[in-house]
């Protein structure tokens, strides 16, 4: 593997992009000494890959960014050291020299190069207060481009300087490369690969790899067992959970309504401690239990994003694994007019699980799938309900007591309601994305506003909150009451 000296640092070299600093320069990483080859998609990259085409020219909103801060601690790092770093990163991770090209048979395929050369942007911050903001101004300016996705290296690479030494470095992925999983991975090997200049043994499993087990006769099985709950899933539901506008679209049409509360941990993790259930699933059923009461389903059919790395020699795979599970939540397994939310939890945890076992399928034979249901019920069939937990992995909760009403309504009075950011296509028409610590969840919706108004956007936000907060308080919602948590002005509940 070899990087560029740094006196190939040439200010202006690179035409700027959108949102680009022309006073930036730039130089280049060679990268060398791996292998080649071809494969088909994997089943994580083709599920993506039909998104992308659904959702493009607005394919950006797929993109990862990573920002790894390099002046906190440590020797410090300069530019040479950084290329090399990063040259060791490609030839590593075989998923960033990884391009989508057409196959002679005109099917879309994989192809790894061996060798190549990536751009890098270097933004030289004079003050040092104001490196982060720098990165992160770098992070949206690389992320807010689609990728060019036969010609381009799935990764932009970017550096923030302040007097010779490296104090960020950028990351915009393309999600065909990986998943959010994959992200960290790169983040904690760049990190090893900057300051120590080695990162231990690779994973031993590679994306090429995966393509050509899961093309193979035992595969294929398994992803047909996985189908197989899919099918039975979507039979006990109706086709689709929102299946009526309710407004004329706004323009752009999809609106992304957020939530930051700061009562949200604490409710959660006490929840989840007290049903003996994670706390994704918490968060899983309060979403399916309001989407149900939304539109008067006895059933939700949910989509949450499964990573698929229960398996060891996919742990530390920079890879896009991630798929759609199908979570079932069935409303009319807790009868009796007194049945509230906690009720839901006991068989809302062994249904999560059973979709996350079945979230490894070839996208093919589910789009094949959906079609025979929609021929059989005469309707299209497809929840168009997603939801993401995009924080990593729970981490065991440190003992806490449960906390007390009184200091959960003072944690709900910091709780923050905006919109910050529009769409004007996804392929879906709810998608809820959950993110932060043990400080504070952010828990973002992006709908379709012919389906979801602003208004009621943050209307099932907020009741998401009050569900998991007043439940955790020891006063749950009745069941019968939720279609009032989302009453809005003008809505006629």
């Amino acid at each position: 593997m070899t990087a560029a000296a740094p006196d190939t640092v040439v200010p202006g070299t690179a035409a700027p992009g959108p949102g680009r600093n022309p006073a930036d320069a730039t130089t280049t990483v060679s990268f060398t000494g791996g292998r080649s080859g071809d494969a088909p998609l994997t089943w994580g990259q083709r599920a993506i890959w039909h998104a992308i085409g659904r959702t493009a020219p607005n394919d950006h909103y797929f993109n990862i960014g990573r920002v790894l801060p390099l002046a906190d601690r440590g020797a410090p790092v300069d530019l040479p050291r950084l290329t090399g770093a990063l040259a060791a990163l490609l030839v590593r991770h075989e998923a960033l020299r990884t391009r989508i090209v057409a196959g002679d048979d005109g099917d879309t395929r994989q192809r790894l190069y061996a060798e190549g050369t990536v751009e890098v942007r270097v933004h030289d911050e004079p003050d040092p207060d104001g490196s982060g903001a720098a990165a992160e101004s770098l992070l949206s300016s690389l992320a807010s481009r689609r990728f060019d996705y036969a010609r381009e290296w799935p990764v932009r690479f970017g550096v923030v300087r302040h007097e010779g030494r490296i104090t960020h470095v950028v990351l915009a992925l393309c999600h065909l490369a990986t998943d959010g999983h994959g992200a960290e991975v790169l983040v904690r090997d760049l990190r090893l690969l900057a300051r120590r200049g080695s990162a231990g043994p690779a994973c031993a499993e590679t994306p090429l790899d995966l393509a050509r087990h899961q093309a193979s006769p035992a595969g294929r099985r398994s992803g047909g067992a996985a189908l197989a709950h899919w099918e039975k899933g979507l039979r006990q539901a109706p086709p689709t959970m929102f299946p009526t506008p309710v407004a004329a679209p706004r323009t752009p049409r999809f609106w992304t309504g957020r939530l930051v509360s700061a009562a949200l941990p604490r409710a959660v993790e006490a929840l989840a401690a007290t049903h003996r259930v994670s706390g994704s699933t918490v968060l899983l059923t309060a979403s399916a239990a309001l989407v149900a009461a939304d539109q008067g389903h006895s059933v939700a059919t949910v989509m949450p994003i499964a990573g698929n790395r229960a398996a060891q020699d996919h742990r530390t795979l920079v890879s896009t694994l991630s798929q759609d599970a199908l979570f079932v939540l069935r409303m009319d397994d807790v009868p009796g007019p007194d049945a509230d939310f906690t009720d839901l939890l006991a068989g809302a945890w062994p249904a999560a699980l059973a979709g996350y076992r079945a979230a490894a399928y070839d996208p093919a034979d589910w789009d094949a799938l959906l079609d025979r249901a929609a021929q059989e019920r005469g309707t299209e069939v497809h929840p168009y309900c997603c939801f993401n937990d995009m924080r990593l992995a729970e981490r065991p909760a440190t003992p806490r007591k449960a906390p007390h009403a009184d200091e959960l309504a003072a944690l709900r009075r910091r709780s923050v309601l905006d919109f910050p950011a529009t769409q004007d296509r996804v392929a879906c028409r709810y998608c809820l994305h959950v993110s932060g610590d043990d400080s504070a969840l952010t828990v973002t919706l992006t709908a379709d506003t012919a389906y979801l108004p602003p208004a009621a956007i943050h209307a099932h936000l907020r009741a998401i909150e009050e569900v998991v907060v007043s439940s955790s308080a020891g006063t749950p919602p009745p069941l019968a009451a939720l279609p009032g948590l989302l009453a809005t002005e003008g809505s006629g509940r």
